[in-house]
């Protein structure tokens, strides 16, 4: 399934369609000191960092539409994923958060787009735990 172009290898080991669209973000997760002094200096004490990436399929017939959606169902899924940061193939747990699928045109049977953010579930201290695969 477009394997040799697509930026995420595998949801929980299977293949799903390449996405239309694929952006990396990465957050910094701060420590509860975190905060601007009396000089008005940010310390920003980062604790971990986490992946984010904002998944979207452009025109998609139904049975792909579902077969994308059942795969990125379960609370938690482990994607394999290629990293702008480090260059290379990772895998990670993720949670996804809002679906949304708006209809294109039922008479050909496309969804306009199916759309959704999966989000790290545990954050990553540098140094400590890469999560490189």
């Amino acid at each position: 399934m477009d394997s040799e172009y697509n930026p995420i290898r595998s949801v929980d080991g299977v293949s799903v369609k390449c996405p239309s669209s694929y952006k990396w973000k990465l957050q910094d997760l701060s420590d509860n000191s975190a905060g601007r002094n009396s000089d008005w200096e940010m310390n920003k004490s980062r604790k971990a960092q986490i992946v984010g990436l904002e998944l979207k399929w452009k025109n998609i017939s139904i049975e792909d539409a579902s077969n994308i959606l059942k795969a990125f169902n379960p609370e938690y899924i482990r994607v394999e994923y290629l990293d702008a940061k480090e260059g290379v193939w990772r895998e990670s747990e993720f949670y996804v958060g809002d679906r949304a699928a708006p209809l294109y045109n039922c008479k050909l049977g496309l969804w306009s787009e199916i759309s959704f953010n999966i989000i790290e579930r545990k954050g990553v201290v540098e140094g400590v735990d890469s999560g490189i695969s």
